[in-house]
């Protein structure tokens, strides 16, 4: 790492600590005492407040917050920003109504000539096939302040009201989702963004428990019904790989006995969405129960046989 850069890293940490000692340099910044102290003698030439207490517990101070450097990015961390940016690119809504161009204008604006010309070098080299986002969500957001300030919001879901307080958002096959718990209903449920027509915040108190719920532990959450049906299928490794890239909360994979299988549950009204669901896998996936599943995937592709 060079001085510059250091230093102003440097700088950072001294800010959010406000008392430090030469150890806590060496080791944050993986530097010799010597180089320590060289540093410390730099930041007050720079003019950073730094006042230092002989003794036992002694240790630097910094005497007043220092106003910061503007942020500035290593030509690595330039590209992958870049690269981030072209991930972006395929959605019309993103939280906090900023757009693509926008967004992408200011970090052009920001590049020296010889960064925008290995930008574009990635630009012709580098390319992201992805889902383009299917619908418009007026209402994405609304959801997105409410996660962050941990709110309950009134929606118009379709046709119904709902009272839910949301936890997740995420982009998948061209779709937002909202995982969110019914504040009503007392269950967890996934809505479509886009089919949330209205959202308004409200005084409703929030479930506490449920602040530090992230996108690794919310499908622990999910609770089927009482009438929901188990279904059971084995899967090859082409499977295997399109669970992966698209499944829901209400489905995990299992081992047993050098085997891998799809199981979950899904409700009396969702037979639509499950045979819809299991047709992608074709030949990757074999049926184990129930045999009910097994009649309506037979008739499903009957009727797609009917349709040639």
């Amino acid at each position: 790492m060079k001085k510059a850069e250091r230093l102003n890293l440097m700088l950072k940490f001294i800010n959010q600590k406000k008392r430090f000692t030469l150890s806590d340099l060496m080791a944050e910044f993986h530097i010799s005492k010597r180089t320590a102290l060289r540093d410390i003698a730099s930041l007050e030439e720079m003019g950073a407040p730094i006042y230092v207490e002989y003794g036992r517990n002694g240790g630097y101070y910094l005497l007043n917050q220092m106003k910061l450097p503007p942020i500035s990015f290593s030509s690595q961390e330039v590209y992958a920003l870049y690269l981030s940016l072209q991930v972006l690119e395929g959605f019309t809504d993103l939280p906090f109504k900023v757009t693509y161009e926008s967004i992408h204008k200011k970090f052009n604006d920001a590049l020296s000539d010889q960064q925008k010309e290995k930008i574009a070098r990635i630009k012709n080299r580098v390319v992201f096939y992805q889902t383009k986002q299917v619908t418009k969500c007026p209402c994405l957001e609304m959801i997105m302040t409410a996660i962050i300030e941990h709110k309950v919001l009134k929606i118009r879901y379709r046709d119904a009201e709902r009272l839910i307080q949301p936890l997740v958002i995420y982009a998948l096959k061209g779709h937002w989702y909202c995982q969110s718990f019914d504040m009503e209903k007392r269950e967890y449920r996934v809505f479509r963004c886009d089919r949330i027509l209205h959202a308004a915040l409200t005084e409703t108190e929030p479930l506490n428990e449920l602040e530090h719920v992230t996108m690794l532990n919310s499908h622990s959450l999910w609770k089927p019904s009482e009438k929901a049906i188990s279904f059971k299928c084995l899967l090859d490794d082409g499977g295997i790989a399109i669970f992966q890239t698209e499944h829901y909360p209400s489905m995990r994979l299992v081992h047993e006995e050098n085997h891998t299988y799809l199981i979950g549950t899904f409700e009396p009204n969702e037979w639509n969405f499950i045979v819809r669901y299991l047709s992608r896998y074709g030949k990757s996936l074999k049926i184990i129960e129930p045999e009910e599943l097994k009649i309506h995937m037979k008739e499903y592709y009957m009727d797609f046989i009917r349709q040639l």
